[in-house]
């Protein structure tokens, strides 16, 4: 989407990997991308907060009333059956208060999609410069067509999800295999804002990430390791996810613009 009011800067990516600090020197050096990220910032941890609470009611409810009354720990039986319900019960809250917040965070994630490509958007045009591809602007039909994208992405993300939790059971490799997938997960779900606006389709931008596997795994590694963190990963995430998006559009960019360089250069007369 065109983001009109951005002024251009005229660098020139070379496609190596851009570190988060300059990433966030980016950020933080634009009036309007710090106001925007921090509106981008409300919305997530609203939607995050309301969709955790909503599901946590719908899980509890399934239960009924079964972690409320513990069994009578009375002999060697009641005692057993005690310790059963016990563990169960943290368990159970340990794996529900993990689902809740990944299904609340799908679920912002999927509204908030336009205003992210919109921060995506205005990212890449400051730091493409002159060799910034315009598109249709900000439409109805684009704002449609970005949540449907981010309504897949967060599809994808249960079936990661579900495969991260088969592979818990593989003893040895599987903890590695689990967070392997979160992390090319989250580089795909970063990297969706910027690819979002040249309209790719989602197998293109997992191409993409499997092509960039180098680049995608340090996008990804970080935002990976905050989301497993319990309590504070709703704001951690809701907080960093502007810098990441803004952090992966460079790098994107970058990379993308690297790879046409010998047409900038005719352009620019190199």
């Amino acid at each position: 989407m065109q983001t009109p009011g951005f002024e251009k800067k005229t660098s020139r990516p070379s496609g190596g990997y851009i570190p988060l600090s300059h990433s966030l020197a980016f950020l933080f050096g634009t009036k309007r991308l710090i106001a925007l990220s921090a509106l981008l910032f409300l919305v997530t941890i609203g939607l995050t907060w309301l969709g955790m609470d909503l599901s946590l009611a719908f899980i509890d409810r399934l239960t009924g009333g079964f972690f409320l009354i513990p069994p009578e720990a009375a002999g060697i039986v009641g005692w057993l059956k005690y310790g059963g319900w016990t563990l169960l019960k943290w368990l159970y809250l340990f794996v529900s208060r993990v689902a809740a917040f990944y299904l609340a965070f799908l679920l912002a994630f999927t509204v908030s999609t336009p205003g992210y490509v919109l921060l995506a958007t205005a990212a890449e045009k400051l730091h493409a410069g002159d060799d910034f591809e315009m598109d249709d602007g900000l439409t109805l039909r684009g704002i449609l067509i970005d949540l449907w994208e981010g309504l897949k992405i967060a599809g994808f993300g249960i079936l990661i999800s579900i495969m991260a939790l088969a592979a818990n059971f593989i003893p040895l490799v599987g903890q590695l295999v689990a967070l392997l997938l979160y992390v090319y997960f989250s580089a795909l779900m970063f990297l969706d804002y910027p690819a979002s606006r040249r309209r790719w389709s989602l197998s293109k931008k997992m191409a993409w990430v499997k092509e960039h596997r180098g680049h995608s795994f340090r996008l990804g590694l970080f935002p990976a390791l905050v989301s497993i963190i319990p309590i504070v990963n709703i704001f951690l995430m809701a907080l960093l996810f502007p810098v990441l998006t803004v952090h992966a559009t460079l790098n994107f960019t970058s990379l993308e613009l690297a790879g046409r360089l010998p047409a900038a250069g005719k352009k620019h007369g190199s």
